[in-house]
């Protein structure tokens, strides 16, 4: 009996032990890891990409819109234009995937402090199929307080921007972005809705290893269950926009021709007049540079 028990208690180790052996020599499973970043730069023309920057780095942004091109030659098409506008911004990534900012915008003196993070990143397996990103930012206007009319708040100088972005890089030189936005202004004139829904999309085509043609495309939504007016009386233009990106690792310029002279996105949203079949287009550009700390 007892040499039975023996030979059962050795068996039952032996067969632990080859499970174990079994479990070492196993591999183990491989980390589905992000793709490499479909955008190389936070900014396409007047949207934000998915992208942010690596934990600690700033980032010095310039961007700049001439006037538009509709007189052609008589103003170098819009270079010499009045009406230009031009945004200085820092961006900094204190931890990963979130990077806050502030900026200062010539046209009605925006100041801008905004937001950007990153939900979900595309991994190479698809695992996760898409990016998805926030960015949201609230901006006061900087322009004399007599614009506001007799019932001046300071409150009436806010403004805010919301924005869902879902991208997706499908291959070595194709990415992809739709976006959702919402604008809200505290002060409107009377015939104005202070609440604006608008849909985009945009993406980036790249040709070489540090170029690539990219494309904008957003469009305010009329929807009368948020409009305060029995009619839509000053809807805000589409905004279209293409242009030439050129990267390396510290630095990216755009230029590009876009439809709206807005460089806080809800003035695109909420107050784009140009159209631009009807040649209301200009000229811009953008610059970042990059430091990590």
């Amino acid at each position: 009996m007892k040499k039975n028990t023996l030979l059962l208690m050795l068996s039952f180790a032996f067969i632990l032990s080859s499970f174990a052996q079994d479990d070492e020599a196993a591999p183990a499973k491989e980390k589905d890891k992000p793709v490499r970043p479909p955008f190389q730069s936070g900014y396409l023309i007047d949207n934000q990409t998915t992208f942010i920057p690596s934990e600690g780095t700033l980032e010095y942004v310039i961007q700049h819109k001439f006037g538009t091109m509709e007189n052609g030659f008589s103003d170098l098409f819009g270079m010499y234009a009045p009406g230009a506008n031009i945004r200085l911004a820092f961006n900094y990534v204190p931890i990963k995937n979130l990077q806050i900012g502030y900026g200062l915008t010539r046209q009605k003196m925006h100041s801008d402090f905004n937001l950007k993070y990153t939900i979900l990143e595309q991994t190479r397996k698809n695992t996760i199929p898409v990016a998805v990103a926030f960015y949201g930012n609230i901006a006061i206007d900087g322009s004399n307080k007599d614009i506001f009319g007799e019932d001046y708040n300071a409150a009436n100088r806010l403004s805010y921007f919301s924005q869902l972005i879902i991208g997706r890089k499908f291959n070595d030189w194709l990415s992809l972005q739709f976006n959702a936005s919402f604008t809200h202004y505290n002060s409107v004139d009377a015939d104005y809705d202070h609440d604006v829904i608008a849909v985009g999309l945009n993406g980036r085509a790249q040709f070489s290893p540090q170029s690539s043609i990219i494309f904008q495309y957003d469009v305010p939504l009329k929807i009368k269950a948020i409009s305060e007016q029995r009619g839509f009386y000053h809807p805000s233009k589409p905004n279209l926009g293409i242009g030439w990106e050129i990267c390396t690792s510290t630095h990216a310029f755009h230029i590009y021709v876009a439809s709206s002279d807005g460089l806080v996105p809800q003035q695109s949203m909420m107050f784009n007049t140009n159209d631009f079949t009807d040649g209301g287009l200009m000229l811009g550009f953008t610059m970042t540079r990059l430091w990590s700390f």
